[in-house]
């Protein structure tokens, strides 16, 4: 069976595989006080240009989601998102549980607008009865959106506008962010991340490591405590320097943005083939995720070789289905896919 369902399906690059085994008979400090996690942060900050940022490490996305909005909002804070985003519709309820109200904004090919999110905060701020309902201070994006889909730096900056405007903080989700960074029409730089948002972080777990994300605080109000939050939510992995072994590897040489441009051009090749096929995409993603309308008697077919996401029905003879290439995804992949077709 070929997989091509999600972006995680493989252990880590031999990179950071390499890089782990090179800890064999080290001893280190615990809890992300430790050379390997110190490296790591460094590497990433001089990427940034952003010495001052804060950098912690966790293990996980929706970990990483849930504790980065509880640290930043008091209990009577909401947080704006779109409709289909990770927080709201594939984390069990994990940023409501700690008490936070998510308000959601229908989307638009996964995104959402400046001028949607300053209704919301105008609405709150012209209130007769504000302290009876919650206080936009959070807007929660992805970057890629659940769609594949990517802001523009001048949507970036226009949301980052209406944030400051309204004393909100926005929070970037980059659990995909390599390929993001790796489209072809991305305007987007890395760099940007620093100037352009209050705290955004860097996926390893769907980009090459074995697991992992890298949060990245920019906004100082943010970063008091921020590790008494990490204890409390059992985010805080003794043996840290796992973490940063894993990102001093992937930040090596620029490897983790190699890796997304990687991805994106084997998605690339496979749009292609869906396009000479006449297979039509359900929603036009410039990065590694690719979302077609198929006609259910060639997805039974496809299914038997091949693994890929169930989206959704589309009509009575088509689904909507996700292939989704990664760091890992080879030419013979590719092209058994497309022999297949």
């Amino acid at each position: 069976m070929y997989r091509f369902n999600n972006d995680y399906s493989q252990i880590a690059h031999p990179a950071v595989m390499k890089a782990l085994s090179d800890t064999e008979g080290k001893s280190y400090g615990g809890y992300g006080i430790d050379p390997c996690c110190k490296k790591a942060a460094k590497m990433i900050k001089d990427r940034l240009n952003a010495k001052n940022s804060d950098v912690h490490f966790l293990v996980g996305g929706t970990q990483t989601n849930f504790i980065a909005i509880d640290a930043a909002l008091r209990p009577y804070e909401e947080v704006i998102c779109a409709d289909s985003g990770h927080i709201n519709a594939h984390e069990a309820g994990a940023v409501e549980r700690c008490g936070h109200k998510i308000v959601t904004i229908p989307n638009s090919d996964g995104k959402i607008s400046a001028s949607a999110v300053a209704k919301i905060a105008q609405d709150y701020k012209e209130s007769v009865i504000p302290e009876h309902v919650t206080v936009p201070r959070m807007v929660y994006i992805s970057f890629p959106t659940e769609y594949g889909t990517i802001y523009t730096k001048k949507e970036l900056s226009d949301l980052y506008k209406v944030c400051k405007k309204y004393k909100m903080y926005l929070f970037v989700d980059g659990a995909r962010l390599a390929y993001g960074l790796g489209a072809e029409k991305n305007d987007v730089k890395f760099e940007d991340f620093a100037k352009l948002c209050d705290l955004f972080y860097l996926g390893g777990t769907k980009c090459g490591a074995m697991f992992g994300e890298a949060l990245v605080i920019n906004n100082d109000d943010i970063k008091p405590y921020f590790r008494n939050m990490l204890k409390q939510n059992g985010a805080m992995l003794a043996k840290g320097w796992l973490l940063g072994t894993q990102f001093s590897a992937l930040m090596k040489d620029d490897l983790y943005f190699k890796l997304g441009q990687d991805a994106v051009k084997q998605a690339d090749r496979l749009k292609k083939a869906f396009a000479r096929k006449g297979i039509k995409e359900y929603i036009k993603s410039p990065t590694n995720q690719i979302f077609v309308v198929i006609d259910k008697a060639l997805e039974a077919k496809l299914s038997k070789d091949f693994v890929f996401e169930f989206e959704g029905k589309y009509d009575s003879k088509h689904d909507i289905v996700r292939f989704c290439t990664s760091w890992y995804t080879k030419d013979e992949e590719i092209d058994a896919l497309i022999k297949a077709l």
